[in-house]
């Protein structure tokens, strides 16, 4: 049985609405799951029979349109997608694959010896990115810094925990980045990561509950008026952590009531010369669990 798509939408007259597609429909389970945060309670230590909670949902639902009206022009009166998550922490991982820790170490300004020490560590960098709320979905934009000048976007795989820190699914981030406020200090790290329109998230959570990585490429291109400008991809094979290691340092001495999600660090990164520019499209695309779509902006 193929897995399910949650998603989070905008309806024009009935506000943001929590979906599921399975195959070429979109239901709206909104009277059972008014948010991705009930969803993910829900699910907490009882994830299969959530996910049959949910089916049953499905089947009773009323509201159902082509899931292709969700990629329709950005009018009034069309449906459109949202970052698939509401209550959540969103967090992230650095460094956790050796391209990372060689990109830090040639942006730093010292030589970033720090960066070969994280990549060797046994505890992984966890760093807050954003809440819910301010994540951006498919269709929509990304910032750049205004007092940045080398920016550039980090395709990523995006775990989807439950309260109980199990992994129910994935969906594609976009950890976006300044790496020369980064470069200039590694204390300078929340200004270079946590800004408007910093963090992409969709365009779905596909529901596959896991403790391994699933065997995935991802691949990013970026275009400046309709040509590629830079394409790369990587696999989560050469993610250095495991899965439940990043989970299990994530959950230490913490709680997440509502669930969270995590981005899992970047293996793709531009060369140096190259830095986004407003107008620039950004997909991300990662086999099996989506692709997502957005445009750069000045922020």
């Amino acid at each position: 049985m193929p897995p399910l798509h949650l998603v989070r939408f905008q309806h024009p007259q009935q506000g943001v609405r929590i979906g599921v597609i399975d195959g070429e429909t979109l239901m709206d389970v909104t009277r059972s799951y008014p948010t991705i945060g009930t969803f993910l309670r829900a699910s907490s230590g009882r994830i299969e029979a959530a996910l049959a909670d949910l089916r049953g949902a499905v089947h009773a639902s009323i509201d159902r349109y082509p899931a292709s009206a969700l990629d329709a022009a950005p009018e009034p009166d069309a449906l459109r997608w949202l970052a698939p998550c509401d209550e959540q922490d969103v967090w992230a991982s650095g460094v956790t694959y050796e391209r990372s820790r060689a990109a830090r170490q040639e942006e730093a300004v010292d030589g970033g010896d720090v960066y070969a020490r994280v990549y060797a560590a046994e505890r992984p960098e966890l760093f807050f990115k954003a809440r819910g709320e301010r994540v951006v979905g498919h269709g929509d934009t990304v910032g750049i810094r205004t007092d940045a000048t080398w920016n550039v976007p980090e395709p990523e795989l995006a775990l989807v925990i439950t309260p109980a820190l199990e992994v129910i699914g994935f969906t594609v981030g976009n950890d976006m980045s300044s790496r020369d406020i980064e470069g200039e200090n590694p204390l300078y790290l929340p200004q270079a990561k946590v800004y408007k329109r910093s963090c992409a998230l969709g365009p779905s959570i596909v529901l596959d509950p896991s403790t391994e990585w699933p065997n995935a490429t991802i691949r990013i291109t970026i275009s400046r008026g309709g040509a590629p400008v830079f394409a790369g991809e990587t696999h989560t094979a050469r993610i250095k952590r495991r899965l439940t290691e990043l989970t299990g340092y994530l959950g230490r001495s913490a709680e997440y009531p509502d669930g969270a999600i995590l981005l899992t660090g970047t293996g793709v990164v531009p060369p140096n010369e190259f830095t986004l520019a407003a107008g620039d499209e950004v997909a991300i695309e990662i086999e099996g669990v989506g692709r997502l779509v957005n445009t750069v902006v000045v922020v």
